[in-house]
């Protein structure tokens, strides 16, 4: 079974992708099949050639409309025509994806509810045919993952149905935010290269955002961009060999850069016990780990820093439980940034037992294990051993591990 990296360093939209596609020998019928089933077959003429674009070859897609309908539909129409449609139940839940992440993105740009998301180019044939033709030719390829490049953001205004935007527009920047998706930013890299369509099949199709841990190419896809720009516009698909991300998923560029949220605020009005009933539900609502050290404040007073720090998504959470079950009025907020390893749950088996452990990739691709303090802890006690001989014996059993989860960071 093979893998595919999709490289959109240069840009993504949903024609480059296809193209890309095609050129790694999916079969016209593939993209052609669903899109005639869906009644589409009369609305559109899907054209692709090789082309060039700066001396450098590439499949370009073009979609050519040949419908009398208007071209602006509503999800809740297009969503009611993919789920009555004939398509395998495999093809049509990707596809509802891809819709459904456009959809939402759009809700909040416009501020409107799903349900009433207008689409606009999104709703027109050349999207549909994008979408659906991407998602068939995925199906096809029958793959075991699928991992992407993080896009460019691009810069400059671009011309919509809603007036001029500026790039990236609010509807990549909100499916970015949602998503936690890193656009790059290169001021040489100008215009609108990372498209709403292009993105949202990304985020729908992708397992995951970086670089394989190394390349296998079984082939190369290339696909076209049709705009103009200052460099070759162009998107690589590669199709690797092998089940590369069975054992590595996510160890893909050793430590991880990213932003976490810290909150503090001090307290000299509140008993022990109050300030340990704060402390667990800002764990429960997502703190990574809160802390507290003794201060002195005003008028001699003392009183208690405490500090949170929480992933970016669960901030508003965090403020929430601050001011809902503290005895603070303000707390203070910043951004800060750290570095992380990969890491993963799972139990190895030791002397002692089958124990819980954390598998940690450290940057040099070693594999080392902790052993959680509590776990360590209950071990020591029931078997009058201390603590080292437990870490000991659980360092000697890493040929043993068997994990819970997938990596993570």
């Amino acid at each position: 079974m093979k893998s595919l990296f999709i490289d959109c360093s240069n840009g993504v939209s949903g024609d480059m992708l296809l193209g890309g596609l095609i050129d790694l020998g999916v079969p016209y019928d593939v993209i052609n099949k669903p899109l005639e089933s869906l009644g589409f077959s009369e609305d559109y003429a899907l054209k692709y050639e090789e082309s060039k674009s700066f001396n450098l070859r590439g499949i370009k897609v073009s979609v050519e409309d040949r419908s009398s309908n208007q071209k602006h539909r509503k999800w809740i129409d297009i969503q009611k025509m993919i789920v009555s449609s004939g398509l395998n139940s495999i093809l049509k839940d990707r596809v509802l994806k891809v819709f459904g992440i456009l959809a939402d993105a759009e809700s909040f740009v416009h501020g409107i509810q799903k349900d009433e998301v207008h689409f606009h180019e999104i709703g027109a044939i050349d999207s549909l045919v994008d979408i659906i033709g991407v998602c068939a030719a995925v199906e096809y390829l029958n793959l075991k993952y699928i991992i992407c490049d993080y896009p460019p953001a691009g810069s400059g205004f671009v011309n919509t149905s809603h007036g001029q935007l500026p790039v990236p527009v609010p509807a990549v920047v909100e499916l970015a935010k949602t998503h936690n998706i890193k656009l790059f930013s290169n001021e040489h890299l100008c215009g609108e290269l990372t498209t709403p369509t292009g993105l949202a099949l990304l985020i729908a199709l992708g397992d995951d955002f970086g670089k394989p841990p190394f390349f296998d190419i079984h082939s190369i896809g290339i696909g076209l961009g049709h705009r103009e720009v200052n460099r070759p516009n162009f998107l690589r698909i590669f199709l690797l060999e092998g089940n590369i991300f069975s054992s590595n998923k996510n160890i893909l560029e050793g430590p991880r850069w990213e932003e976490v949220v810290v909150q503090q605020a001090w307290v000299d009005d509140s008993s022990a016990e109050d300030l340990s009933h704060l402390s667990n539900q800002l764990r429960l609502f997502g703190a990574i780990e809160v802390i507290s050290q003794s201060i002195q404040m005003k008028k001699g007073r003392l009183g208690l820093s405490i500090t949170a720090i929480s992933k970016a998504n669960d901030k508003d959470k965090l403020r929430k439980a601050w001011l809902s079950f503290g005895s603070t009025i303000g707390v203070r907020e910043h951004v800060e940034e750290r570095w992380v390893l990969p890491r993963r749950l799972g139990k190895c088996s030791t002397i002692f037992g089958e124990l819980s452990v954390k598998q940690v990739c450290r940057p040099d691709g070693k594999l080392t294990l902790k052993i959680e303090h509590d776990e360590l802890s209950r071990i020591s006690l029931e078997r009058s051993v201390s603590l080292d001989c437990v870490r000991n014996e659980v360092a000697k059993s890493l040929e043993t591990f068997l994990p819970d989860e997938e990596w993570t960071y």
